[in-house]
């Protein structure tokens, strides 16, 4: 249990050894690189106007690379202080916690019960995961890659929630299966998901069904020759963009 604690509390990281960052410290070194032009650019394209996806979400104007930059160089901040960014309502502050996340993960050096805390604690936050990019930048990374040899039936679960973002999560995190040639999850996970109502999951599930398709064209091609007719335009298009012509306009026919 102590060893659990030091994982979860505010102590230095067994990785890095040295001290942990603060959630004020970390907001501070963002707003010190954002900017009020690229701000207005990220609310428009997430989307955060009223009934939009995003909506009322906020942003300080950070490109993604100058958050993962600050994410590395803060790897050892503890979770107390990352929940404090999760529940931030900026936009930048909930994805650089995040990537912090995932890099402890990666670490060569961490070990399995820091990798099953940090698991358990995205978890916990999957709803402050509330955009596109939260989600797809780290839940293959940690999710997918937890659950390669072990158990997916949550997968299924959150593809049966109705929150949007947790339904994303269970599609995207496939990502890491599909990397080592397991395609199964993928591809039941896009049936069962065919005749979601949202652009957003049309075009995860046509992104997953692409990267099938990178690694094994004839497995992509059979479900196609299943399913093509009920896949949304757009989820359909995503996933023939490799093809060639002629088979790109051989599947949108059959719509």
């Amino acid at each position: 249990m102590q060893q659990r604690d030091r994982f979860l509390g505010g102590r230095p990281s067994r990785i890095t050894g040295t001290p942990a960052m603060t959630a004020a410290f970390i907001l501070s070194e963002l707003q010190s690189v954002g900017t009020p032009e690229k701000a207005v650019h990220l609310s428009r394209f997430f989307k955060t106007g009223p009934g939009q996806y995003g909506e009322g979400d906020q942003f300080l104007g950070v490109v993604v690379p100058q958050t993962r930059s600050i994410a590395k160089a803060n790897k050892a901040t503890p979770f107390d202080e990352l929940q404090l960014l999760l529940d931030s309502p900026w936009h930048e502050a909930r994805l650089c916690a995040l990537l912090i996340l995932v890099y402890r993960f990666q670490d060569r050096k961490a070990m399995p019960e820091e990798r099953e805390a940090i698991f358990r604690f995205y978890l916990k936050n999957m709803r402050r995961c509330n955009n596109w990019d939260l989600v797809d930048l780290t839940c293959r990374d940690i999710v997918g890659e937890y659950l390669v040899d072990k158990d997916r039936s949550l997968l299924y679960r959150l593809a049966e929630s109705e929150n949007l973002w947790e339904q994303r999560i269970s599609i995207v995190s496939t990502w890491a299966f599909i990397r080592r040639n397991d395609f199964g999850d993928t591809l039941e996970l896009s049936e069962r998901l065919i005749g979601h109502k949202h652009d957003l999951m049309h075009k995860a599930v046509g992104w997953m069904l692409r990267e099938v398709g990178k690694k094994e064209r004839q497995t992509l091609t059979d479900f196609l020759e299943r399913n093509a007719t009920r896949l949304p335009r757009t989820a359909l298009r995503y996933a023939i963009e490799h093809y060639p012509e002629p088979e790109r306009q051989y599947f949108l026919k059959k719509k």
